[in-house]
């Protein structure tokens, strides 16, 4: 199939807003259906292997889509993801040790970045300049300068971009999007989030010191931009815990939260934040610098205030509501959530107990990515999501480091003190 026909089958198919909405870029990468897209993993750890890839083989024949290169400073991590894709496709991944490898390869269409957060930003910048569509994990960034440069990045580039923020691809969140839509809870007031554990997610990640041996890490792509020291495995397996690669439980936890309520109520940014916190519970020889305890707040310029926290200490008390003067919509459980008159100071059409949302059928978050592949469409969590639940999260970690408010200026696209 020539290109010629494949963007006259495109045109004669496709909607005409969404072909004048594409980039050149965009425009000249349309696949044919009978082509086969060829994908690379960048990171092969919990979430690049327990969650990308078995997300993208459970559609991999239906879209035509193969894994066919792996990326991951660690060994053990590349090879059992190269197996598996012998397993799935008959022939093994290619194995490299750093993204820039997989960059160069000009038969890769797409990559799935799943590495560190430290490394998210340059990984999806990197893509962005090859011109290879990617499905990033959040948060997007840790300062807003990299933030900045990698959404721009991306922008300019014309690429089809996935975050990681899958809850809103959940057909329960559509159906809460649709219920706020209808003006059913009326106007918001307040969102919450308390979520709770008895012990910080990750010790869960760490693995025994004796079961990671030095030679099998490149140490340095690891680190990448962060200041040289000794070889320590706790640091590779665990770096969850440590803030040279994370930003803690608001920001790796909280995304989610804050890409949600953006999606079902759609708001954007905030203009301020306040944030505090510590380890108070968990201290132990490990010495993990994120805290397990935090909670941050930020005001809307819709005018309401949203609410996160984490308490590692006790697991109870959980909760995600979103409160508004004719009602309250209750995703404490976000798979089942409900909506009430419960608090309501207007009168309200919504019965007085808990009532479940009807869910509206969505596309799973990586299924709709490999479509939009194929369409050039704009992803259900694209680009713009990402910028709008990072900021967030690196207002609040400023405050909590600053120990003072901290101001959003959207024109600037800046953080300040205020």
């Amino acid at each position: 199939m020539t290109a010629q026909t494949s963007r006259r089958q495109f045109l004669a198919t496709a909607s005409a807003g969404a072909v004048l909405g594409m980039t050149a870029t965009s425009y000249a990468k349309v696949v044919g259906a009978n082509e086969r897209i060829s994908i690379a993993v960048i990171g092969c750890g919990g979430r690049g292997y327990d969650a990308h890839m078995p997300g993208v083989h459970a559609h991999d024949k239906q879209q035509n889509v193969e894994i066919t290169a792996v990326s991951d400073p660690w060994r053990p991590r590349r090879e059992r993801a190269a197996a598996r894709c012998q397993e799935w496709y008959g022939r093994a991944a290619r194995q490299f040790v750093s993204y820039r490898d997989i960059m160069g390869l000009k038969d890769v269409d797409a990559v799935m970045i799943a590495s560190c957060d430290h490394h998210h930003a340059t990984h999806l910048e990197a893509a962005a300049s090859e011109k290879k569509d990617a499905y990033c994990e959040k948060p997007l960034a840790m300062n807003i300068e990299s933030l900045n440069r990698t959404c721009d990045a991306v922008k300019s580039s014309g690429i089809v971009a996935q975050m990681g923020t899958q809850v809103r691809s959940f057909a329960t969140s559509t159906g809460c999007r649709d219920l706020f839509r209808s003006g059913a809870i009326g106007k918001v007031s307040r969102i919450e989030q308390c979520r709770n554990g008895t012990k910080p997610y990750w010790y869960s990640w760490m693995e025994r010191a004796e079961v990671v041996k030095e030679q099998d890490v490149d140490w340095k792509e690891f680190l990448m931009d962060r200041p040289m020291r000794p070889f320590d495995p706790k640091l590779l397996t665990g770096w969850y815990g440590y803030r040279d690669f994370t930003d803690g439980p608001i920001a790796n936890l909280g995304c989610h939260f804050i890409d949600l309520y953006n999606y079902i109520v759609g708001t954007t940014l905030p203009v301020s934040c306040v944030a505090q916190g510590g380890t108070f519970t968990w201290k132990d020889d490990n010495k993990f610098t994120c805290p397990d305890h935090a909670q941050a707040t930020w005001i809307y310029p819709e005018g309401f205030m949203v609410s996160y926290c984490t308490n590692f200490g006790n697991g109870s008390g959980n909760v995600l509501k979103i409160y508004g003067d004719q009602g309250v919509i209750d995703l404490s459980n976000w798979t089942a959530p409900t909506c009430s008159s419960a608090g309501a100071m207007k009168q309200s059409k919504l019965a007085d107990k808990d009532q479940p949302i009807a869910p509206v059928e969505t596309p799973d978050h990586f299924l709709d990515w490999l479509q939009c592949l194929r369409s050039r469409k704009l992803c259900n969590a694209p680009i713009e999501a990402g910028y709008n639940h990072c900021v967030p999260a690196l207002m609040a970690m400023r405050a909590f480091d600053s120990g003072k408010r901290q101001i959003f200026d959207a024109q600037k696209r800046e953080i300040r003190e205020g």
